[in-house]
């Protein structure tokens, strides 16, 4: 067939352009390993002003079930972390990993949870005893006490501390509550009001006590002489007519009383014989016990002493651990002296693929020029071929060399860079089809109007590189306003660069929006050729 006989000779022509070997194939790879040894780690992800905390937990929880916490401690201080917005909590699983990366300057602190970290967490305590744990000192928590510890980058100062006062007032919140709820607990119990008792056993009463107890002895006395029950008694022992004399007396008696407890020389007689702790006999202990604690209760309403989580100390709402700001640390840094494995080559690699697919503007162009020159083009029309056939004879060869650089490209980053194919690794292919078809169709368009190997230069190279900056080819399109990225739809690079994205960069790709930036790049290339066809002079 004649287009398959024009195909093969402008294939062979283009194969044997140094030029293009160089533009498409050693160009992009060198900018992509330059790129990717110096760029940073952080190149590629998407931007994240939240402050970074990692963590490592080792924490092997409580040997046995208690009614709080439902989980490990360190659990719970992990969600008061992950329950602030502005915080992203990175998980690490190896304390070795974590010390690598604050050798290496890539984090500057590292908290870490060792394996008592709930069993000391649990017996922290205001109390005393040999199981009490106190964990605080003058600059806050002591993390040593509770079987945490901080690894600092000493090269990275003011992070490490912004860190390590985040974590103490997580901290605080979460040790704090349970000190106080366990304190409270004991106030007014039964070893409380024994501990009371003692500490009063051996003092005796104040003569200003018994004044005050005047009316109570006053009353009880009152409350006693007309006791059906105890005036039977008092009737069974003195007979009647004792009783009755006695009763008589009793107003007397009443005042004798009354004015003997308010005489401060008997009371201060009387009080020296009595021991205070007599009078908080056990039933008393356990009558004033709770009222005590309720007490203490009311007087202090704005707070709930008995709380173990700060939110109900506080009396506030309950802020729940966000699953979104957690993370589980993945090595986005690459190995060996190329960073093999680096997040940055999911970025690069397709990007340059992209852009330099479009570069074959230059190669088609200097085919065009270097056939008007020679006249290859004027015999074509004197041949019995048609515009279509000489414009699909043209395209066919483009179109493989294109798919040959763009398959290469991909296959090298996986070799040489070690990117990852994504997930759908089958949805390559029809993608850089399709991107293939549309860069093809620019060249084309752009060959049909150059007509010196200058104007070829000077059109593709200022269209390819306007069009790489716009669509984001030359920086990650995740740092680009929201209303640049709209506007770089209008270039097929931003809907290559967007499907790239889906496969490359996402676990689950959107298999939709890839088929639909592959219908875009297909229509974009049809437009292009369409305009070639329209524009296309073979004079």
């Amino acid at each position: 067939m004649p287009i398959l006989t024009l195909a093969a000779k402008d294939l062979r022509l283009l194969l044997r352009d140094p030029r293009s070997a160089v533009i498409l194939l050693l160009t992009p790879l060198l900018l992509i390993l330059v790129l990717g040894l110096a760029l940073g780690e952080g190149f590629g992800e998407k931007p994240d002003d939240r402050l970074h905390i990692s963590v490592v937990n080792l924490d092997r929880g409580l040997p046995g079930k208690v009614p709080f916490p439902e989980k490990p401690w360190s659990e719970v201080v992990i969600d008061d972390l992950s329950a602030t917005q502005d915080i992203r909590l990175e998980i690490i699983r190896d304390r070795g990993e974590a010390e690598r990366l604050v050798a290496k300057n890539r984090r500057p602190a590292i908290i870490v949870f060792e394996e008592d970290f709930s069993e000391r967490m649990h017996r922290c305590s205001f109390l005393t005893g040999a199981e009490a744990v106190n964990p605080f000192g003058r600059d806050g928590v002591r993390l040593s006490q509770l079987g945490a510890t901080l690894l600092t980058d000493r090269t990275q100062p003011v992070s490490a501390s912004i860190i390590e006062q985040v974590t103490q007032v997580t901290l605080l919140r979460v040790v704090i509550p349970w000190m106080i709820g366990k304190a409270f607990a004991r106030v007014g119990d039964e070893k409380f009001m024994e501990l009371v008792a003692d500490r009063l056993s051996k003092n005796t009463v104040p003569p200003k006590v018994i004044e005050e107890l005047d009316p109570v002895v006053l009353d009880l006395l009152d409350a006693l002489v007309a006791d059906e029950k105890f005036q039977k008694r008092m009737t069974d022992k003195f007979g009647r007519l004792a009783a009755q004399a006695i009763k008589a007396q009793m107003p007397g008696f009443r005042a004798v009383v009354d004015d003997a407890l308010k005489d401060p020389d008997i009371t201060a007689r009387v009080g020296k014989k009595v021991l205070f702790g007599k009078v908080l006999t056990p039933t008393v202990r356990t009558e004033i016990g709770p009222t005590v604690k309720r007490g203490v209760g009311d007087l202090f309403s704005s707070y709930n002493f008995e709380a173990t989580r700060w939110s109900d100390l506080v009396k506030s709402e309950t802020r729940e651990g966000i699953a979104a700001n957690r993370v589980e640390y993945k090595d986005s840094s690459g190995s060996g002296v190329l960073n093999r494995g680096a997040l940055r080559y999911q970025i690069l690699v397709p990007s340059y693929t992209v852009m330099f697919a479009f570069f074959l503007v230059l190669s088609v162009g200097w085919l065009f020029v270097a056939e008007r020159k020679h006249g290859t083009l004027v015999r074509l029309r004197a041949a019995p071929l048609t515009r279509g056939q000489i414009l699909l004879g043209k395209l066919l060869p483009c179109l493989a060399v294109s798919l040959l650089q763009g398959v290469f490209l991909l296959a090298a980053g996986r070799l040489i860079f070690g990117m990852t194919w994504g997930s759908r690794p089958e949805l390559l292919l029809p993608l850089v089809a399709s991107t293939s078809f549309a860069a093809v169709g620019l060249a084309i368009l752009v060959a049909s109007v150059a007509r010196t190997e200058t104007q070829v230069a000077v059109y593709g190279t200022l269209l390819v590189l306007v069009l790489g900056g716009v669509s984001g080819s030359l920086m990650p399109r995740d740092l680009m306003p929201e209303q640049m990225k709209t506007v770089s739809l209008v270039t097929p690079h931003a809907w290559a660069l967007d499907a790239y994205n889906q496969l490359l960069a996402t676990s689950a790709p959107d298999v939709s929006a890839v088929l639909t930036a592959c219908a875009a790049l297909c229509a974009f290339g049809a437009a292009f050729t369409a305009l070639a066809w329209w524009r296309m002079d073979l004079e």
